[in-house]
């Protein structure tokens, strides 16, 4: 899902590259970790780059954490120590009470039908570790989310930004198919 970008950042305009070029010179001379540091999200479609504090990219772009509810994740505990499906979904439903239950696995289950883009509770907070940790190490990478177009059954794309990009960008042509 995630890869370092050896060449230009996909599909941007000059004045959106110029842009990058600014917030990876400000990441770099970042002193440390904090809220107010960019995520770039890229709408393929309408070639808009959004900034984002990565702070509020939850507000942005939330995460599918659907499989991450406390009934279910209670449930795969129960699983894992042995209990059988029935006797685990009896023990929950004594725990968090039948419709909660319902609810959480209603929703788990729509967004394995309605899908989540690959955009996930455990893919945010892995998004989060790696940026951190870049900073940290003093080799700062810029996260690009490429947003998927819009019923294509795509996920999510990460990129990670880490040096200055030339000015040259490709041909803006048949952008979104």
């Amino acid at each position: 899902m995630a890869d370092l970008l050896p060449g230009n950042p996909p599909l941007l305009r000059p004045s959106q590259m110029a842009l990058v070029n600014r917030l990876i010179a400000d990441l770099r001379a970042a002193p440390a970790w904090h809220g107010q540091l960019p995520v770039l999200l890229l709408d393929r479609c309408w070639l808009r780059l959004e900034v984002v504090p990565v702070e509020s990219l939850a507000t942005a772009l939330p995460p599918d954490g659907s499989g991450e509810a406390p009934e279910l994740a209670r449930f795969r505990q129960l699983r894992a120590e042995g209990l059988e499906d029935w006797a685990a979904q009896l023990q929950c439903w004594e725990e968090f009470d039948l419709l909660p239950f319902q609810q959480a696995l209603r929703r788990y289950w729509s967004r394995q039908t309605h899908g989540d883009d690959g955009w996930t509770l455990p893919a945010y907070l892995e998004l989060l570790r790696c940026y951190r940790h870049s900073l940290e190490c003093g080799v700062p990478h810029l996260p690009l989310l490429v947003l998927p177009r819009q019923g294509s059954g795509e996920t999510h794309r990460l990129h990670w930004l880490q040096r200055p990009f030339a000015s040259t960008c490709p041909s803006m042509r048949h952008t979104c198919a």
